[in-house]
Formats: structure tokens, sequence, C-alpha cells
């Protein structure tokens, strides 16, 4: 829906606009308005996140949060990456075992139907 005049504006406005992406304050708002572009779109009309003040005050809240808690924030995600880790490699034991498992009784499965299908041709030959 942009009309001609827009189209010849925007290169210029993109070359403008594009020094200031690497600013921090600029990331900021717009990740905040992506935030609250979201929060809207998925949570609907009763959203807290719907007024951006509120929205900017909760950032300013968590940055706050985390810089004053930063020791125990990051032994806290240490520990987690560590349960993680943990719980993925008990996961692959698991199915390693699954695996040998299935593969086993597959094994003696075929051995199996391989006795059945000799054991009815047997009464057979001997009639």
């Amino acid at each position: 829906m942009m009309n001609e005049e827009m189209m010849k504006q925007m290169p210029h406005m993109m070359g403008n606009g594009m020094s200031m992406m690497g600013h921090p304050l600029a990331s900021g708002a717009m990740l905040a308005s992506a935030g609250f572009a979201a929060g809207r779109g998925v949570l609907g009309h009763l959203n807290p996140l719907r007024n951006p003040l509120l929205l900017l005050a909760g950032g300013l809240a968590a940055g706050y949060l985390l810089h004053k808690y930063e020791k125990e924030v990051i032994a806290f995600v240490t520990k987690a990456t560590g349960l993680g880790k943990d719980f993925v490699l008990e996961q692959k034991e698991n199915l390693a075992d699954l695996v040998a498992e299935a593969q086993e009784a597959e094994a003696q499965g075929s051995k199996a139907g391989a006795a059945t299908a000799q054991a009815p041709a047997d009464p057979v030959a001997k009639a």
C-alpha cells in the first residue's frame, strides 16, 4: 500500500536510519516495540503489554534485578544448564537401550519366524 512517493523516499530513510541501528537504545526500543506488537497479537485486548509504558517499566525492572543479582542469576543458569545436559545424556542412554532392545527383539522375532516357517513345512513333507 505504498505509493510512489514513499517508494522514492525509502532508500533515503533506510540509509539515514541504519546508522542508529547499532545504538543500544535503538535496539532496546525495537525489542520493546516487537514485544508490544507480539503481546498485542497473541494475548488479545486484555493485556498489560498493550501499554508501552508498562512494557518499558517491566524491562527496566528486569534489567535492574538482573544487574543487582547477577552472581545468583549466573549460578542458577549454570546449574540449570548442567542439569539440562545431564537430562539429555540420560535420555540418549535410554534411547540407545530401547533401540538395542528393539533390535534384539527383531533378531529373535526373525529367528522365531524362520522356525515357524519351517515347522509347517515339516509335517507336510512327512505326510
